[in-house]
């Protein structure tokens, strides 16, 4: 594990389990930098054509990998993406990959507007539990933790447990 004052952090997860407002809360509780690799991948054109059955973007994950990497080096980044695979495997200390209720996931993901077939792609990755076991599949084991996010007080309790794992991580890593 490279030598940071900060640790990076990855939160993941299928689309509208809530990485992104966790993830800002995360940044900003703990001052930290929060990565959105949408964002990133829209402001440098990080794209390979498009998926036209899903209506979105391809992601050029080199391309994205090229734009991180110098951020990633200097540590405290909390990153926001639904997929792990593709990330360098010593980028992150921690990896926390949010889990969702179908019923509640389907409610907010027709709140945003996505297809039938949006929709459904995403539940059964939920169902099937295929992000988690990316991350699995892809770092230490003991890296990657689930976390449920169904409701304000889980966020809640997820907020509060990661920065009890920071602080922990700081005072391991002070030295």
């Amino acid at each position: 594990m490279p030598d940071r004052k900060s640790p990076n952090i990855l939160i993941t997860g299928t689309p509208g389990t809530g990485k992104t407002e966790l993830s800002s809360k995360l940044a900003a509780a703990a001052g930290l930098r929060h990565l959105n690799v949408g964002k990133i991948a829209e402001e440098n054109n990080c794209y390979d054509g498009e998926d036209e059955v899903l209506e979105c973007k391809v992601l050029d994950e080199d391309k994205v990998i090229e734009c991180m990497a110098p951020i990633m080096e200097k540590g405290g980044n909390v990153v926001d993406y639904h997929g792990s695979d593709f990330f360098d495997e010593d980028w992150f200390d921690i990896i926390f990959c949010l889990r969702t209720d179908t019923a509640v996931l389907a409610a907010r993901l027709e709140e945003r507007q996505y297809s039938e077939i949006k929709i459904k792609n995403n539940l059964e990755s939920e169902i099937f539990q295929i992000l988690l076991e990316e991350a699995r599949e892809s770092y230490e084991p003991d890296i990657v933790h689930e976390l449920q996010s169904d409701s304000i007080a889980d966020q809640d309790s997820n907020l509060n447990r990661i920065q009890c794992w920071m602080k922990n991580w700081l005072t391991d890593n002070s030295g």
